[in-house]
Formats: C-alpha cells, sequence, structure tokens
C-alpha cells in the first residue's frame, strides 16, 4: 500500500516527544485545569505553518494565555475543555502541531471510491454507503455547540455521515424560521478561520476580523471535531463555502467588507464567489482552502464539498472550477488525496460537463431520486445531502431516504432539527413551524435503512424495476437488484396485497421488513422455477421493504 492507504491510528498524534509530554503532563492536570479555563473566545497560540509561508497569511500572535491552561481551550464549553486536555494528554492533540503532524502519516483508512462499483464508497476495504441525520452545519463554528457529544448520538444510533461548513458563513437568529439554529450563534461564541483584530465593530459583536492571520484554537476545534468524528466511524462533509441568500447573512460573514480590516469583500452578496478578486477576496479563498486541506490531510473519514448550494447567490462555476483546482494543487504533495464534491442542485439536474477531479455529486430535497438516473453514466456516488421544507414528521424524509438509496444512491444525510447548542444528544423538541424533522425515531429509521443495505453485497446490484410485475393498490415500489441472486424492494403506500416479480429458478429466502423498527414481519422460503412468482405481503402501515436472496446461487 502507499503512504496515504497505510492504516495508523483513527487520530493523528504528535510527535514522539509530545506524546510523552502530553501523558506526563495532561494525566496529571488536564480534568483540573481544563475545568478553570476561561471562556472568552481568543486564539491559541500561534505559529509559522507552511501555507503561511506560501501565501503571507500570519498566523495569529500568542494571547496570554489563561491561567493553568496548556492548550487552545478558550471559548470551549467545560465539559469540551476536559476532552481536549484528556486528548491532549493522551498525545491525541498537540497545542502547537507542526507540518508533519498536519500533512504526515494518515489517520485511518481513507474514503475512496469503490473499485468494482465507484457508485459506491469503499472505506477501510468495506463496500460502503453513507447515511446520516445530523445538526444544521454548526458543530464547529458554533462554539456552545458540544460536538463531542453530538457526535456520540450519531454513533450510538449507527450513523456514519455528518455534514459541517467551515466557520466562513452563519446566520441570523430566526433564519428560515429555525427555532435553535446551531448555523446562528450567539454574540461572541462565532468561531471562524481568521483571527479577530484590534478593532471593534463586528457585527454579531467583538472585534472585527483580520484576514492575515488565522486563528489557531479554530484549526484545533476543526481537527479535534474531525478526529473525534473518525474515532466512531463516521465521515465529515466538509462545505468550504456558502452563498449568501440574504444581506442579513452576508452582513455577519468576515468576508463582508465592514467586518474586516483588510479592506477585502465586494458590497454586493451576488459577487462573493467569483473570479473578480474583490480587493484580494480571491486570493483570502485561495489561502483559506490551502490552509484547511493542509490541516486535515492526514484524516481519512473526509470530503470537500465546494460550495453548498451554489445554484444561488451568484456562485460562477468558473469559481468553483477555480477552487477545485486549488485544492488539487494543494494537495497533490500531500499524503492523501481525498474525494471533492459538488452539489449539483435543488431536486434534479443532469450534469452535461463534470470536472474531472469531482468524484461526488450532491443533491438537495432530492425526492423524487431521478437525479440518480439521470447521471448514472457518469460513474461516481450521488447523494442527497440535505432535506426540508416537508413538514416535521418522518414519514416523508423516511421514504426520500429508502427510495433514493433503492434508486442507487450512495448517501443521504437528513438535517435533523432536534440537535441544537445544550441538545447535542438530539432530544430537542422543535416547533411544528421548524422547516424539517428529525428526532431520535427518525435517526432508528435511517439505522434500519443502513442496516437492511449493509446485509446486502450492494455493490453488485442495480437499480431495476423491470423486474416487478405487480404490486398491492395505491403502491409504488423501487427495486436494487442483482438477477438472480439477490433483490432489495422498498414499497410505499398501500397496506397489503400481493408483489409480483419476475424471477430466474432458484430457492429464495423472503424477508419483509418494518422500516420503522427494522423487525421481519414475515419470512418464507420459496423453491422458483422461474418466471412471474406473487408473494403476499403482511399488513403494513405507509411503507414496507423487502429482502430476497438465492440460497443456491454461487
Amino acid at each position: 500500500m502507499s503512504a496515504g492507504e497505510k492504516r495508523q491510528d483513527v487520530v493523528p498524534v504528535a510527535s514522539g516527544i509530545g506524546v510523552a509530554i502530553g501523558v506526563a503532563i495532561g494525566v496529571a492536570i488536564g480534568v483540573a485545569g481544563g475545568a478553570d479555563c476561561d471562556s472568552d473566545g481568543d486564539s491559541d497560540p500561534g505559529y509559522t505553518s507552511p501555507t503561511a509561508r506560501v501565501t503571507g497569511i500570519r498566523d495569529s500572535p500568542a494571547p496570554e494565555p489563561p491561567r493553568g491552561c496548556i492548550c487552545a481551550c478558550r471559548g470551549y464549553p467545560k465539559a469540551m475543555k476536559k476532552r481536549l486536555f484528556g486528548l491532549l494528554g493522551m498525545g491525541l492533540v498537540a497545542a502547537a502541531p507542526g507540518a508533519d503532524d498536519r500533512a504526515g502519516a494518515a489517520a485511518g483508512p481513507l474514503l475512496r471510491l469503490h473499485p468494482e462499483n465507484p457508485h459506491y464508497f469503499a472505506f477501510g476495504g468495506t463496500p460502503t454507503v453513507l447515511i446520516g441525520s445530523g445538526e444544521h452545519y454548526g458543530a464547529v463554528l458554533n462554539l456552545d455547540v458540544d460536538y463531542v457529544r453530538y457526535l456520540d448520538a450519531l454513533a450510538a444510533q449507527g450513523l456514519n455521515h455528518t455534514r459541517t461548513f467551515t466557520g466562513v458563513y452563519c446566520e441570523p437568529q430566526g433564519a428560515f424560521n429555525i427555532a435553535a439554529n446551531t448555523l446562528a450563534p450567539a454574540p461572541g461564541r462565532y468561531c471562524t478561520p481568521w483571527a479577530r483584530s484590534d478593532t471593534p465593530g463586528y457585527a454579531n459583536g467583538g472585534n472585527t476580523f483580520d484576514l492575515q492571520r488565522w486563528d489557531e484554537a479554530y484549526f484545533a476545534r476543526l481537527r479535534d471535531f474531525v478526529a473525534q468524528a473518525a474515532r466512531r466511524g463516521i465521515v465529515v462533509e466538509l462545505a468550504l463555502f456558502c452563498p449568501f441568500y440574504e444581506d442579513s447573512m452576508w452582513r455577519l460573514s468576515p468576508m463582508h467588507p465592514a467586518n474586516n480590516v483588510n479592506g477585502c469583500g465586494p458590497t454586493e452578496r451576488t459577487a462573493v464567489y467569483t473570479l473578480d478578486g474583490h480587493g484580494g477576496l480571491l486570493a483570502v479563498q485561495e489561502a483559506l482552502v490551502r490552509k484547511i486541506v493542509t490541516e486535515l490531510n492526514g484524516f481519512g473519514n473526509l470530503y470537500y464539498e465546494v460550495c453548498n448550494e451554489p445554484y444561488f447567490g451568484g456562485v460562477t462555476m468558473a469559481w468553483q472550477q477555480h477552487l477545485i483546482d486549488t485544492i488539487v494543487a494543494a494537495e497533490q504533495p500531500l499524503a492523501q488525496q481525498h474525494l471533492i464534491s459538488l452539489n449539483i442542485a435543488n431536486g434534479a439536474q443532469k450534469v452535461e460537463a463534470l470536472p474531472a477531479a469531482v468524484s461526488i455529486l450532491n443533491f438537495h430535497y432530492a425526492s423524487p431520486p431521478d437525479a440518480v438516473a439521470m447521471n448514472a453514466a457518469l460513474n461516481r456516488p450521488i447523494g442527497d445531502n440535505e432535506t426540508g421544507f416537508k413538514g416535521t414528521a418522518d414519514a416523508h424524509y423516511r421514504m426520500e431516504a429508502w427510495e433514493f438509496m433503492l434508486a442507487g444512491g450512495a448517501l443521504f444525510s437528513h438535517l435533523d432539527y432536534s440537535f441544537t447548542a445544550g441538545h447535542e444528544d438530539g432530544s430537542f423538541q422543535y416547533p411544528t413551524t421548524q422547516p424539517g424533522g428529525g428526532g431520535a425515531a427518525f435517526r432508528t429509521q435511517m439505522h434500519v435503512l443502513k442496516n437492511f443495505i449493509d446485509r446486502f453485497a450492494f455493490v453488485r446490484m442495480q437499480p431495476d424495476n423491470g423486474v416487478i410485475v405487480g404490486l398491492p393498490p395505491q403502491a409504488r415500489a423501487r427495486a436494487l437488484v442483482e438477477p438472480g441472486r439477490q433483490y432489495a424492494l422498498y414499497l410505499w403506500g398501500g397496506s397489503q396485497g400481493e408483489v409480483t416479480l419476475t424471477l430466474p429458478p432458484a430457492r429464495y429466502r423472503v424477508e419483509w421488513v418494518n422500516p420503522r423498527s427494522g423487525v421481519t414481519d414475515r419470512e418464507q422460503t420459496l423453491q422458483h422455477p422461474g418466471g412471474a412468482v406473487a408473494l403476499p405481503s403482511p399488513p403494513y402501515e405507509q411503507d414496507l421493504a423487502l429482502r430476497l436472496r438465492s440460497e443456491t446461487a454461487r
């Protein structure tokens, strides 16, 4: 295996000296020190990174650390400070890691396209689909979010995907009618890649930003988030940029000229993501991309999405291509080259020209899942990585997930509003006016879906509704098939009846699965001579899944 493929510990470790010192010091004082650190939002001690030397951007100067503090813990909830000290004590987080710690040996397996069927992923040598139900992308940028508790909740329900934003974009309270929005940090709780300046006047409290200096406390938090996800087998989709849907959102960005001391940024929100430069803003964006991919290169549980919903807010394809090229160039000399995603459209759209370096096509609100068939010839994983605006009940989003995955999708990530700051276990009771759903029951349903798919050799299967001859009244269905060997079906609508399939001769094991509970409602062995066969379903409400596998095929 190449150096980039070599299996390492799941989280990156500091140098041997750092580990020894960390164990000796961290174990002795970690918990006590973490409990007593202040929370004033300052940066941690800086250093001059490889990216800084290339771009001319300086890292933050070292402020006076709080008494008893030996890591970049300011601004963290006390419980998370203890965890950071514990990681330092074990040598898993370094207070000031150097270039070798960032871009050196791989930490865990690298997410790749599956070599036999590139419509799916391979992770750690295992065929993989990604299924999540996660918070509204503010786990890193919002200092009030305890992301370890959040990731624990995802892992406890068997989910393996989360999505987060980098911190160049946030939202005001009340945006999109979202109650307790993790993308809307409270005043003074916004964590961004750039250090604060000495000049007051940021729109949401505190000083403005200096786009020529990094906030290393932010990067420590970002690295730890990805490391914590890796330990739990969770893949992180890092959306690098996001358009500004309204002026109220643009006024909160560090890239807004009123919020930085560098004179960067256009006055119009629709001109942010272009190749026009705008007083050096394009160079700032390039430098940020290079910094992030260098910082995170050692992690394998990661891919980059260039821009969330670039079809809004004036984002140009030329700018996206430029940032793709920037990612590729930055990673080329490093140990690992990560997958890159484009967010194509809401709903469905046929991609006519795909940049060569793009490996994942993501859609939002992709129900019905027409985007999968439209783009199947591109031989790339296709995802539905945001849901919403169909009420707060589980049923629609469960149907959207099952139909998308059985249409040949590789990734489904629900936007789960039960995760908030203070409710990182996913227990928030959102109002009926919330623009989407989520909760523990829904996450259980997503675990049922993931477990259902994982029990197939799905890389050998393709969507094929042609095997379906008849369905119960008012029902529709989708099928994922390896002819003569294995069949996965999902029914939506109806209540009971016969599902008629055309099957080759074989002895089949037939299992009817409840998509809400995962319980097998009925099972039988079928000795079939070939041709059409009617399979009576058990009674069901709303939806039903069918798993059918040959016991004689070799």
